[in-house]
C-alpha cells in the first residue's frame, strides 16, 4: 500500500469552514473563483499522495445548498478548438460534460458566460447549441479600459457594458476549463453591477497551488512551476504579505504582478480599500495544513517534476511546445538535483529495448516488481507490457496464454485487410478486447481482466513515443505513462 502524505477529510473540512468564513465576510453574497480542474486533478493527487482528485467537487458537495455554478469559456479558445489534453476533448466540449456531471450530484448550474466575443463563429455555434437545449447564455466582449484605465473599467462603458447575471445563492462558484477564460473579469462584472443595486458582494479565489504556507522551494511548489512551465509562471515571495503581516507567504508572479490593478479595480468598485492587503489574502487555501508526512509529499512532487520533463521533451519532438518550455523544465530538475533515471521505470524500458533492438516498455508494481514488455509480431509494446503485468498481479505463469490465437488472428485480419491499417499490430484498446473475448471462456483471462484496478495509478515508461490510442487508453486505466522522444519509424502519419 502506497504511503500517505496528505488527510484528505482534514482538508475537506478547514477549506469549506473558509469558504463559509469567507460568504460571511461579504453580506452573504461571495464570488468564488476556482482554478483549476473541477474534477480529476491528478497533480495534485500525485504530489499529494492521499490527496482526491475529486476534493473540489467533495467540498462543492458539501456546499451544494448555498452555491451555484457559473462556467466561463473564452470564445478565442472556442474558435481555436482549444483541447483539454488529460481528456483529449476540446473546451466547449468540456464545459458541457462538466455541466452534465455536476448535475448528477444535485449541484446547481447557473449559466455560461462566453468571454472576450468578437464574433466568432464557433462561438456563436456554441452559443446557439446550449440555448437549443435550454441553457442559459451570456457573452461578454472585451472589457474597455483594461487593464490600466481604472475609472473606464468600473463604468457602465466597461463592466458596466456586461449583461447581469441573475444569481439566487450566496455562493456563485465561477470556474472554467482552462486557464484565461476570463472567470476574474466575470466576478468583477458582477460585483460592479451588485454594487450598484446595494448588493455588497465580494470576491475570493479557490487556490490549491503555490501552496502559501510551505516554503517557496518546497517540492510540492516547485512540481506546481513544472505543471505551468509552458505558462512561464514562476513561484515568488508575496511581498505585499510580507510587508503587511510580517511573515512569508508564497505566491506565483502573476497574481503578484496584477494585484495592485486588481486592488484598485475591487476599491474602486467596493469603495474600501483594507479588505485585503495580499494576493495571499484573496486566496482560499487549507491545502499546507492537509500535509501530514512532508517527505512523502516531497517524494511524489520530485516524481512528477521528472514525469512533466519527459513530457515536455516528448511534446517538443511531436512539434506541440517550445524549446523554451523544455530548457524551463531543464532548470526546474537541475534546481531539484533530478535526473531521468530517478524515474525507476526509464532505465529498465530503455535497457530493454537496446537488447531487443524494438520498442519496449516498462512499469513498476505497487510492491515495487518492475514488469516489461517488447514489441512482437502482433502485439505493440505496451499491450504485452500490460499483458505481462497482469499475469504478475494475477500470480498466472510467465508461460500460460490468455488471449485465444483465432481472436488475435481475427482482429489482425480485420485491421489489415478491411481496416486498411498499415499498423495491424494490436495495440492497448485492441489487446484489452481480446482480453476480454477471451475472458468469456478462460478463467485465467478473467481473472486478469478483474485485476486491472491493480495498475491504476502505476508508474509506466515506454522507449518510444505512443500513439494518441495508447495515450488514450493509458488515461483511461489511469496508468502514469512517459516516453522517450523517439518514434518507432520515420512514418509521418501516426495517430
Amino acid at each position: 500500500m502506497s504511503k500517505l502524505g496528505f488527510d484528505n477529510d482534514k482538508y475537506i473540512k478547514l477549506q469549506s469552514e473558509s469558504i463559509r468564513k469567507r460568504i460571511a465576510m461579504f453580506d452573504n453574497k461571495l464570488y468564488l473563483e476556482f482554478g483549476g480542474k473541477l474534477f480529476d486533478d491528478y497533480h495534485a493527487s500525485r504530489v499529494l499522495p492521499g490527496f482526491s482528485p475529486n476534493a473540489k467537487i467533495h467540498i462543492l458537495t458539501e456546499l451544494k445548498d448555498q452555491a451555484e455554478i457559473i462556467f466561463v469559456i473564452s470564445a478565442g479558445d472556442i474558435e481555436r478548438n482549444k483541447i483539454r489534453a488529460d481528456f483529449g476533448i476540446t473546451y466547449d466540449m468540456d464545459v458541457m460534460r462538466l455541466m452534465d456531471n455536476l448535475r448528477r450530484l444535485g449541484i446547481y448550474i447557473n449559466s455560461v458566460v462566453i468571454t472576450q466575443y468578437a464574433g466568432q463563429p464557433q462561438a456563436d455555434v456554441f452559443k446557439r447549441k446550449l440555448e437549443m437545449r435550454g441553457e442559459r447564455v451570456y457573452v461578454h466582449r472585451h472589457t474597455k479600459g483594461y487593464p490600466t484605465d481604472v475609472n473606464t473599467i468600473v463604468s457602465d462603458e466597461g463592466y458596466g457594458a456586461n449583461p447581469y447575471i441573475e444569481t439566487t445563492r450566496p455562493l456563485v462558484v465561477v470556474t472554467a476549463p482552462g486557464p484565461g477564460s476570463g472567470k476574474l473579469a466575470t466576478c468583477l462584472s458582477q460585483m460592479y453591477h451588485e454594487y450598484k443595486m446595494g448588493i455588497k458582494s465580494g470576491y475570493a479565489k479557490f487556490e490549491t497551488f503555490p501552496i502559501w504556507n510551505i516554503p517557496l522551494k518546497h517540492p510540492v511548489n516547485i512540481a506546481y512551476e513544472a505543471a505551468t512551465a509552458d505558462l512561464g509562471d514562476f513561484n515568488v515571495i508575496d511581498s505585499y504579505h510580507l510587508e503587511a503581516y510580517g511573515h512569508s507567504s508564497v505566491n506565483y508572479n502573476r497574481d503578484i504582478e496584477v494585484y495592485p490593478v486588481l486592488k484598485n479595480i475591487l476599491t474602486k468598485i467596493t469603495g474600501d480599500d483594507s479588505l485585503y492587503k495580499s494576493p495571499t489574502d484573496m486566496g482560499v487555501n487549507m491545502a499546507g495544513y492537509g500535509i501530514i508526512d512532508d517527505e512523502v509529499c516531497r517524494n511524489a512532487s520530485k516524481q512528477e517534476v521528472i514525469r512533466r520533463y519527459l513530457h515536455s521533451k516528448t511534446d517538443y519532438k511531436k512539434g506541440i511546445c517550445s524549446l523554451a518550455t523544455v530548457q524551463r523544465m531543464e532548470m526546474i530538475m537541475s534546481e531539484l538535483c533530478l535526473s531521468e533515471e530517478d524515474r525507476l521505470v526509464v532505465s529498465p524500458a530503455r535497457e530493454k529495448s537496446d537488447i531487443v533492438k524494438t520498442p519496449a516498455m516498462a512499469i513498476m508494481l505497487e510492491d515495487g516488481r518492475i514488469v516489461t514488455g517488447k514489441q512482437t509480431d502482433n502485439m505493440e509494446c505496451s499491450s504485452t507490457c500490460i499483458l505481462n503485468a497482469l499475469k504478475v498481479v494475477s500470480n498466472i505463469d510467465d508461460s500460460v496464454m490468455l488471449l485465444r490465437p483465432e481472436v488475435l488472428e481475427d482482429i489482425m485480419l480485420l485491421k489489415r485487410e478491411k481496416l486498411g491499417d498499415s499498423r495491424y499490430l494490436l495495440n492497448l484498446a485492441d489487446m484489452l478486447v481480446a482480453l476480454s473475448i477471451s475472458a468469456t471462456t478462460d478463467k485465467n483471462a478473467s481473472l486478469a481482466v478483474n485485476n486491472l484496478d491493480k495498475l491504476k495509478f502505476r508508474e509506466a515508461h515506454c522507449s518510444h513515443i505512443l500513439t494518441e490510442i495508447n495515450e488514450n487508453t493509458f488515461r483511461k486505466l489511469s496508468i502514469h505513462i512517459t516516453t522517450d522522444p523517439v518514434y518507432p519509424s520515420d512514418d509521418l502519419f501516426y495517430v
